[in-house]
């Protein structure tokens, strides 16, 4: 009795152990072809467990490696709250880099206090709050990041084809400028920013390349056919997993 006890004991033992296995989070592994510095940025002990958590979802290396930088370059992060990026551009371009994080002043109700503590600890972060109508961006920058913020841009009234008109100005030439955003259904421009937070891909690349930029890269890096860009992307079930654009635009070489 007493060896069928042990056994049933052992093989629910091994059922638990199979059942957190199955719901742990996979495991993220930088690439093999990622370039030292972006190792040493996604690596760093200095990154909060909650950001680790959501690598295998937001593949941040590969993202990072989009943006091309080295050491010593200059980035600005618009819609840095949060910083799950600012942590890992702050380690990829060194000391001798700099990251410019611009924030809209409403998110400083739930951002300001981080994003300022965070500009106080890091010597080559610099953080400012302005509306995107008004913002004054540095010159000749080596890349510009917009994640999952582009779609908001609606909520005051940001104009943005004079926003994407600073950006390309702010760029070296053959600068770099990502969006990245969840998509909505093909066809329905702006319709969804408000209610779901997504806005169709298409909208983006009309915006951007009216500006004067080139479109090097619709990359799949975070696609997901799953989703049918039908909810709200922080519906439960989708959160952290929705289909989302990856448009890597470029500012002409001359």
């Amino acid at each position: 009795m007493r060896s069928l006890r042990n056994t049933l004991a052992a093989g629910l033992a091994v059922l638990v152990i199979s059942a957190a296995a199955a719901q742990a989070p996979a495991a993220y592994r930088v690439p093999a072809a990622a370039p030292a510095n972006i190792e040493r940025a996604v690596e760093s002990p200095a990154r909060p467990a909650e950001h680790r958590a959501r690598d295998a979802d937001r593949k941040p290396a590969e993202t990072l490696m989009l943006l091309d930088l080295a050491e010593g370059e200059r980035v600005v992060e618009l819609g840095a709250f949060g910083h799950y990026w600012s942590h890992m551009l702050v380690e990829a371009v060194g000391p001798s880099g700099q990251v410019y994080m611009v924030d809209m002043p409403w998110t400083d109700r739930f951002g300001g206090e981080g994003a300022r503590a965070f500009d106080a600890a890091h010597d080559n972060a610099t953080y400012t709050q302005a509306h995107y109508n008004e913002m004054q961006l540095p010159a000749n920058v080596d890349a510009v990041m917009m994640v999952q913020f582009y779609h908001d841009l609606t909520r005051d009234n940001v104009d943005t084809a004079d926003m994407n008109r600073k950006i390309l100005a702010a760029l070296k030439p053959g600068g770099i400028y990502l969006v990245i955003d969840h998509n909505a259904e093909a066809g329905s421009g702006w319709r969804d920013a408000s209610t779901l937070h997504r806005i169709d891909p298409a909208t983006i690349k009309s915006e951007v390349t009216a500006a004067g930029f080139e479109l090097v890269e619709d990359s799949s890096l975070l696609a997901n056919p799953a989703d049918d860009r039908r909810e709200n992307m922080r519906a439960e079930g989708i959160r952290g997993k929705t289909d989302q654009a990856v448009l890597v635009f470029r500012k002409p070489a001359r």
